[in-house]
């Protein structure tokens, strides 16, 4: 037997994928930031996935942003 967080979980796994990303930024907001810092962080987060999203910045892989990082200081 399925409980409702089962049956809800199942529900947005089927969702598109922009309708279960602006439900994941609600899920977040809806719990309060316990310091500053962490809801500064939040924002830059959010902000950092719309940039990705609206195609204003391209993602790299992490072994490409360390060898962009080593490179700038040798």
């Amino acid at each position: 037997m399925s409980t409702p967080v089962h049956d809800l979980e199942a529900q947005v796994l089927g969702l598109p994928p922009e309708d279960r990303a602006r439900l994941l930024e609600r899920l977040i907001a809806s719990f309060e930031p316990k310091s500053k810092a962490q809801e500064a962080w939040m924002q830059v987060a959010l902000r950092r996935q719309e940039d990705v999203r609206s195609g204003k910045t391209a993602m790299v892989s992490g072994n490409e942003a360390l060898a962009r990082v080593r490179a700038r200081i040798e």
